[in-house]
């Protein structure tokens, strides 16, 4: 099979996962970090702010500001919920957008029966946020701004430092969800005024079941824990800290950045072969804003064509037909009605996203499939 779901998630790097072996048996590193009364936990421990020094490296922040977290759901749910209920007598008011991963849309509908007041923004129709409608949504209430960098349906990206500059303004805090964006695009936390910011680490070639919290100290940002037992991370986030994953997503973003440029630019070749050939597909139109977008995500959709008969008739590729977290429903996705697409052309969407191992053979062949597929499912129609 063709794989082209990277955005759903990436299969880890083999460099990534040689250092992670390293950290489970008897001969290797795999003490308890929170052991500190023997060499076994002193070499564990050292790894972990290794990888904390990784990451913290890569967005150009203090490792201080890192928490570990099992994934960017529980980085949003920590960095909402945390705000909202440490910081609840100064204010009651979250924004964010209505195209939102549902991590921070179910955070935030879950805040509101707390008695919490969300505004939902809706965006433009080519999926970028109004930065006049933000500023106009915030009130003397409003205590954060939850807005992502990359949306996981269509890879458009939001302007953090405009967004940021608003919230600094009205002395509110931002969050964004970096999940689709972390070791993709360039974030400095000294430049952008972003508070928190949620990163997922099988989306760049690291496992699953971890991430991380970025969280300002200057000035400093509080949380009002989700998980208590132990007092780790700061007392931000108890629990064993599992040192192979870890090791995994420190490793996996010391080489994006060291491979930042490059890999960016091999994927946008591969995007824009992508976009020019399936444009010659008759009634092929493409999903937000693409001048505003990352390089390794394009949301297509061919009018007449069901998503879920197209997937179904292409069984050597392997895509999706909107987010991987919705797949199962066959609810439009809520992130193309947001943006003022029929039900009827969100249902005719599918996304393809390439990553680290496609290759310009494989998109040839994606490509000659979809064409053929697309042709004969527009032959069936009455």
């Amino acid at each position: 099979m063709i794989y082209l779901d990277y955005a759903a998630t990436t299969p880890v790097d083999p460099a990534v996962a040689e250092q992670m072996a390293a950290c489970l048996t008897l001969d290797g590193t795999f003490g308890n970090p929170a052991s500190t009364t023997h060499e076994f936990g002193w070499q564990a421990a050292k790894l972990v702010e290794t990888a904390r020094q990784q990451i913290a490296d890569l967005i150009n922040a203090d490792p201080r500001e890192i928490i570990f977290t099992s994934g960017a759901t529980e980085a949003d749910n920590l960095a909402i919920k945390g705000i909202a209920n440490f910081y609840k007598d100064r204010g009651d008011h979250i924004i964010t957008m209505r195209t939102e991963h549902h991590a921070v849309l179910d955070t935030c509908a879950f805040l509101e029966k707390q008695g919490f007041t969300i505004t939902y923004l809706n965006p433009q129709p080519d999926g970028r946020l109004n930065l006049a409608e933000l500023t106009a949504a915030i009130t003397d209430k409003t205590i954060l701004i939850s807005i992502m960098h990359v949306n996981n349906e269509t890879g458009v990206t939001q302007d953090l430092a405009a967004i940021g500059q608003i919230a600094k303004q009205h002395n509110v805090f931002f969050h964004t969800d970096a999940a689709q964006s972390i070791g993709k695009l360039v974030i400095d936390t000294q430049t952008l005024s972003v508070d928190l910011i949620s990163i997922s680490a099988h989306k760049i070639y690291a496992p699953k079941g971890i991430g991380a919290l970025y969280v300002r100290r200057k000035p400093k940002v509080r949380l009002q824990p989700l998980i208590h037992g132990g007092g780790h991370e700061q007392g931000s986030r108890s629990g064993t800290l599992p040192t192979h994953q870890i090791v995994g997503l420190g490793s996996a973003l010391a080489i994006a950045q060291q491979n930042l440029i490059a890999e960016q630019t091999k994927l946008k070749k591969l995007r824009d072969y992508l976009m020019r050939e399936l444009s010659t597909i008759p009634q092929t139109a493409f999903n937000g804003n693409q001048d505003h977008c990352v390089p390794n995500i394009l949301s297509v959709r061919f009018a007449g064509i069901d998503a879920e008969a197209l997937m179904a008739s292409c069984p050597e590729l392997a895509f999706s037909a909107g987010s991987a977290c919705t797949s199962a429903s066959i609810v439009p996705s809520h992130v193309l009605q947001a943006m003022g697409i029929s039900n009827e052309a969100a249902n005719s969407t599918v996304r393809l996203s390439m990553g680290r191992f496609t290759t310009m053979a494989e998109l040839e062949m994606a490509v000659k499939t979809i064409r053929k597929q697309v042709a004969r499912l527009r032959d069936l129609l009455p």
